[in-house]
């Protein structure tokens, strides 16, 4: 009898033992990555509308990381998780003027699983570079299939922009360097391109499948029947659309759940969903309770989603340790077994999230991470906008400082002694407006243990702690000002999407 019940004991706690030994297991990778999505774009935590099953099967079947932080805007975001790094030491100080392209000096996340023996497929969003130097096939990816820009239809001056002409609904999209003018709605258009890519790759290697949609970003365009859904529930067309591409992300995923069950390899594969930045339209029906959104440094504008699902190795559990975009690309090479070595090792920053995977409890030691919104003008000193929408997180603290513009950019330089009760509303993608001198930091220090929501300034009492962390900072910012490579770089006279668009099919 005694036998029977330690047989008994060790079964049952069997299905809620943590993960073990789970760097080089090589699983399959399917990366979902939104744009625009914010931490309360999702009915798990918390929306009181919009319903998301799929994502929410993500969040109760995997590890979720609870305070997860990334950068205030997309491209930023999407380089730090293809190097590890911080975006500015990319080179990458904005979405647009050349200065979101990826320093070809970086090496990234592809090409570190191919060596691992990795097939690496990107479809979607890449917003990294649109000239054939910066694509992804010439950074690590096999399989490319992606539009331009940082939105399907966006142009900008200098070579970001995608094919002329296109539209949500049968974009042209770029797949090897040719464009295939595909039928349907973009979001459906990129699952299934994905879809058909992992089942012809599928049982033959280990397959990195990046999948990132440009919805639900800018312009609010959604399908009827998606829009139709919420049309009553909440106001605005803009925030129905908006909740309407969400739910169509969802269901998407849904299927390709479905599939990998179908294929036989879901308990193969690691699926991760991430969204790229704070939230934007659904912000007006509600924001998990924190302060801000997309293009701020409060946690509003950097904290998201992070949904780690394997069934049958990962056991579902919280993390609140404090982690991080930059822990992306560590933590895949060491799942995938890659070796990192030399100036590849020099250039991450970033901790491998293993030990969490493994035990959600394990240690974990303090950190400090950096957030600078960027974005001033062409050809400006970055030294006059030091402290333009800055920020420092540790475990407790967040240090903030909202203001810091040029003297002729600032419209009222943000109180010290509380914060804005409201989110501030994200921007169209907007520039800086220029000014001849900085101004010093004014900085807010919130306890985000005990206030998530930044709403007392707790500066005064902590003197100490505004000292240490702004100290921190100074050092930070010399750090990155020789990295910040495309600062200087002249605008390309054409968008090289459009001459090849109009090469392949005419003007």
């Amino acid at each position: 009898m005694i036998r029977i019940a330690i047989l008994l004991t060790f079964v049952c706690l069997g299905s809620s033992l943590p993960a073990a030994g789970l760097a080089g297991k090589k699983p399959n990778i399917i990366f979902l990555l939104t744009d625009d999505q914010g931490y309360g774009d999702l009915s798990s935590h918390g929306n009181p509308i919009l319903k998301t099953p799929n994502l929410d099967r993500l969040n109760a079947e995997g590890v979720r990381f609870e305070d997860f932080c990334v950068s205030p805007t997309c491209a930023p975001t999407r380089s730090a998780l293809l190097t590890g790094r911080h975006e500015f030491k990319n080179g990458i100080t904005h979405t647009i003027l050349e200065r979101e392209r990826l320093t070809p000096k970086a090496t990234t996340l592809a090409q570190v699983l191919k060596t691992a023996g990795y097939t690496t497929g990107i479809f979607g969003k890449w917003h990294l570079g649109d000239e054939p130097e910066y694509w992804p096939t010439a950074r690590g990816f096999d399989e490319m299939f992606i539009h331009g820009a940082g939105g399907i239809g966006q142009t900008y001056p200098g070579s970001c922009g995608d094919a002329p002409g296109n539209k949500y609904f049968d974009p042209a999209i770029l797949h090897n360097g040719t464009f295939e003018k595909t039928k349907g709605y973009c979001t459906d258009v990129f699952f299934s391109q994905a879809a058909k890519w992992i089942e012809s790759v599928k049982g033959k290697q280990p397959f990195y499948c990046h999948l990132a949609t440009n919805a639900p970003h800018g312009p609010y365009i959604a399908r009827p029947e998606d829009k139709a859904l919420f049309e009553g529930k909440v106001e605005g067309a803009d925030v129905q659309n908006f909740f309407g591409m969400l739910h169509n992300i969802d269901q998407n995923l849904g299927r390709l759940l479905d599939k990998l069950k179908e294929w036989g390899i879901e308990k193969d594969t690691l699926v991760i969903f991430i969204n790229d930045n704070g939230g934007t339209a659904g912000t007006k029906v509600f924001n998990a309770g924190l302060h801000g959104a997309k293009g701020s440094p409060w946690m509003g504008g950097i904290k998201a989603s992070s949904l780690w699902r394997w069934p049958g190795t990962l056991t579902p559990a919280p993390v609140t340790k404090l982690t991080a975009h930059v822990d992306f690309f560590p933590t895949l090479t060491e799942l995938a077994g890659a070796k990192i070595t030399g100036e590849v090792k020099t250039q991450v920053e970033g901790r491998s999230l293993v030990p969490l995977l493994e035990n959600p409890g394990a240690d974990w030691a303090d950190r400090q991470l950096f957030t600078h919104i960027g974005r001033w003008p062409k050809d400006a000193d970055p030294q006059n906008y030091k402290f333009t929408q800055c920020s420092i997180r540790t475990a407790r603290w967040h240090l903030v400082n909202a203001g810091g513009a040029p003297k002729k950019a600032a419209k009222g330089k943000a109180k010290a002694k509380a914060a804005p009760k409201a989110p501030a509303a994200p921007a169209k993608d907007a520039i800086i407006k220029a000014g001849p001198e900085p101004l010093p930091p004014s900085w807010q220090l919130f306890d985000i243990q005990a206030d998530p929501g930044e709403q007392t300034d707790v500066a005064a009492a902590h003197p100490e702690v505004v000292k240490e962390l702004a100290a921190a900072y100074d050092v930070w910012w010399d750090s990155v000002q020789p990295l910040l490579v495309n600062e200087k770089v002249p605008l390309a006279p054409v968008n090289p999407f459009k001459t090849l668009f109009e090469k392949q099919f005419g003007k």
